[in-house]
């Protein structure tokens, strides 16, 4: 079981609209599936995500990322006519191996959107599992 953080570059908000942040939720859960990786929870915002998933072949993780970031950024580029734009920073993993420490992260998740200010009940906010 791991959690994974990604970041945009210099924190840049390029999933700014429904449409950028739809597309990026049906890529990260298509890949993830693609790859091996079930997911527990996943928050996706303008300028980063989480998602909480276990796999058999945690190997496989960085592929995933790297295609993850590849395509997300080919496409927004495109939208923006700015070709080699980097939109991607780089991303960060936990290992975990406690139920703890599980708990405590899935919270993290589901509730992320509302520490950012953007919905008052995790519920409401439409680019995470929390609803």
């Amino acid at each position: 079981m791991f959690m994974v953080t990604g970041g945009t570059r210099d924190k840049q908000h390029f999933f700014n609209t429904a449409p950028r942040l739809n597309y990026l939720t049906r890529a990260l859960l298509a890949l993830a599936a693609e790859y091996g990786w079930e997911l527990q929870a996943w928050a996706v915002f303008s300028n980063h995500y989480h998602f909480i998933a276990e796999t058999k072949q945690a190997q496989s993780l960085s592929r995933f990322i790297k295609y993850l970031h590849s395509i997300t950024a080919k496409h927004l580029n495109s939208l923006d006519q700015a070709e080699g734009r980097k939109v991607w920073s780089e991303y960060w993993e936990t290992r975990l191996t406690y139920e703890k420490a599980y708990l405590s992260r899935l919270n993290y998740v589901h509730t992320n959107a509302v520490k950012h200010g953007l919905v008052r009940e995790p519920e409401a906010y439409p680019w995470c599992s929390a609803g």
